[in-house]
């Protein structure tokens, strides 16, 4: 399997087929597939000696995990026992459709009887849980604690995955990639709008934005240094990973103008 974009625009469709139910389409929206995630994992499972049926089936099923995550994640944490029933219905709905893709996921790895995997997947999933936690209960105590812990849970499944194939330092990539792209998210929105994309203990409240724009480009910039130490470390075979993320980095926050 190359990594080619055609290959990125078939694997997408094809998860978009597997997680099609027109019944939850109806009542849900239906669920994004996070693109860099995707382009991560085909970059990390390619250059492995699987055969490629195997590489297909780890990133489909890894995607529908991930899927699965975001999906119950929409389910607000409070309840309002006068909410109506469309609502209820609602919250119940995307319960239901995280556990279905869920169990897609443990379906197509059954199919190649890969245990195994299925065991890692299964420990990223409750890392992942227990990380939530912590900010469920609000176990954090600053802004840059906050998107750390973030930085950790959005890409715990790509690290376990990168550890199974022995390629640990794609996963390292992997998980300052992401950190470099929500940082230049949240950068942009809260510069943009005067509101962060997420807000903790009061974080987005007016008389914090100036201080928060110049914390995101600290953490922005550091963010982005440490990526290009990590890439530096990547083996060649990995070229299109490389040039991928280079093509993709923001520009020097250092020169942004603060709000």
């Amino acid at each position: 399997m190359d990594t080619s974009g055609m290959d990125i625009r078939y694997l997408k469709q094809h998860i978009e087929d597997k997680i099609q139910h027109s019944f939850l389409e109806r009542y849900i929206n239906k669920p994004v597939i996070n693109e860099d995630k995707l382009r991560l994992l085909v970059e990390i499972i390619a250059n492995t000696k699987l055969p490629d049926y195997k590489k297909e089936r780890y990133i489909v099923t890894t995607m529908l995990v991930q899927i699965a995550l975001d999906t119950h994640d929409y389910v607000p944490s409070n309840t309002d026992e006068n909410e109506n029933k469309e609502i209820k219905l609602n919250k119940q709905l995307h319960v239901l459709a995280g556990d279905y893709y869920s169990g897609l996921y443990y379906f197509l790895l059954s199919e190649i009887d890969d245990f195994d995997f299925i065991h890692q997947l299964a420990t990223a999933i409750k890392e992942i849980n227990e990380q939530k936690m912590k900010l469920y209960y609000n176990e954090v105590s600053s802004f840059e604690d906050y998107l750390q812990l973030f930085q950790r849970i959005d890409a715990l499944l790509i690290i376990h995955v990168a550890s199974y194939l022995h390629v640990t330092i794609l996963g390292k990539v992997a998980e300052q990639w992401l950190f470099v792209t929500k940082l230049n998210v949240e950068r942009q929105r809260l510069t943009e709008t005067g509101y962060p994309l997420i807000s903790i203990n009061g974080f987005g409240n007016e008389s914090a934005t100036v201080v928060k724009i110049s914390q995101l480009n600290t953490l922005l910039n550091k963010a982005i240094n440490h990526l290009k130490e990590d890439l530096n470390k990547v083996n060649k075979d990995n070229t299109g990973l490389i040039q991928y993320i280079h093509h993709q980095l923001p520009i020097n926050t250092s020169n942004v103008e603060e709000g």
